[in-house]
């Protein structure tokens, strides 16, 4: 859908890409992954949040490598990723394609962590048994639907903008200036360095990653997350960035008390952005985590 949309050029925002050397393309499903993969041990699957890229794991990975076989990848839409055969991206479709690149990886992730909406596609994966993981971390999970009117209008309001092209079109000039996008990455609570902000710049003033961020937002449904929680049958960590103003640290304590093993952590002084803000803390914590679950 809207291939005629100018998608980021790997040898141009991807000639300085963080861990360049650790990409790899890889066809399954619907789409051309854009993946990456460093060290060796027991396996790591990052998933990063929407509007994000593999570059929101470039302090932590290198990190996680010396432990772990880390795996991380763009999202359908987002960053590298390209589109062979369009569908919707719900939340369902998401975590069936992404299950299919992992069995074409040949990874056998027994700790998991996503960000954001990264947490809810670990969790769908988990409950449709395409994950059976030792652990899973939700670092400022996105996992509670809108409540009331917001549940319909939300959604209708991105699809409104995400099948009018224009939109990306507008959204991606805008961020031609810099201190836009400063702005929006600090409006999450969240404050980073000036080259996160040139990669998320970078990717956003490309009209297909905005689309592909503004569909997954048009087609998210998280009216099953409440039962799956609640269905986990291995340790859940709940980390909260204490200044999130993108998704509240409450939401992390509720969905801790929902899984069996649930609970929370929280990150003082930290944003929306907390693995990109202090990648070494939540490397520790990740390692600590597979630790209490006898991975490592």
């Amino acid at each position: 859908m809207f291939s005629f949309l100018k998608t980021p050029d790997w040898e141009t925002e991807g000639a300085a890409w963080p861990h360049r050397g650790a990409s790899q393309l890889i066809e399954a499903g619907n789409y051309r992954w854009h993946v990456q993969r460093m060290g060796s041990g027991p396996g790591l699957l990052l998933i990063h949040g929407t509007g994000a890229a593999t570059h929101s794991w470039a302090g932590l990975m290198p990190l996680l490598a010396t432990s772990f076989d880390v795996v991380a990848f763009d999202l359908p839409g987002h960053g590298f990723t390209s589109t062979q055969r369009w569908s919707p991206p719900s939340l369902r479709h998401v975590a069936d394609q992404v299950g299919l690149l992992v069995d074409a990886i040949g990874v056998k992730p027994v700790i998991v962590a996503g960000h954001s909406a990264g947490a809810a596609i670990l969790i769908r994966m988990a409950i449709d048994k395409a994950l059976a993981p030792a652990a899973l971390v939700s670092i400022n999970g996105a996992l509670t639907p809108f409540g009331g009117a917001a549940q319909a209008v939300f959604p209708a309001i991105a699809k409104l903008f995400y099948y009018n092209p224009i939109s990306a079109y507008a959204f991606a000039q805008g961020a031609r200036d810099i201190r836009r996008v400063r702005r929006l990455i600090e409006q999450t609570g969240s404050h980073v360095s000036e080259n996160i902000v040139e990669r998320y710049a970078a990717l956003m003033r490309r009209p297909a990653h905005v689309a592909g961020a503004l569909g997954m937002m048009a087609h998210w449904d998280l009216t099953m997350i409440d039962e799956a929680l609640a269905g986990l049958p291995f340790p859940c960590v709940f980390v909260a960035g204490e200044n999130d103003r993108a998704v509240p640290p409450e939401e992390a304590k509720r969905a801790a008390g929902l899984a069996p093993d649930g609970r929370q952590i929280v990150l003082p002084d930290l944003g929306h952005l907390a693995h990109e803000e202090a990648p070494a803390l939540v490397a520790d914590l990740i390692a600590e985590v597979a630790s209490e679950a006898e991975i490592v």
